[in-house]
């Protein structure tokens, strides 16, 4: 198995949420992102076109850093082997 394949999943014994989280965390953030942007000033087709670029690459980003962090919490979770 490649060793991008074996990261994105691997869901370990008790499953994996990441997928989840990512896809909640980009619904919130695309939310947050045109709003803003909107806000700011006040023209919807700006303010949609920054919702959908910059969440959308962060998003990605976001899936890659969580199973990262799963992976490092595995490793400190792991007790250590005495000989």
């Amino acid at each position: 198995m490649s060793a991008l394949k074996s990261f994105v999943h691997n869901t370990g014994r008790d499953g994996d949420q990441s997928l989840l989280k990512t896809i909640t965390f980009a619904i919130t953030h695309f939310l947050v992102a045109f709003t803003v942007v909107y806000l700011l000033t006040g023209d919807i087709l700006l303010g949609s076109l920054v919702a959908m670029i910059e969440p959308a690459i962060n998003t990605v980003a976001y899936f890659f850093h969580e199973k990262a962090w799963q992976r490092y919490g595995r490793k400190v979770k792991s007790p250590a082997i005495t000989a």
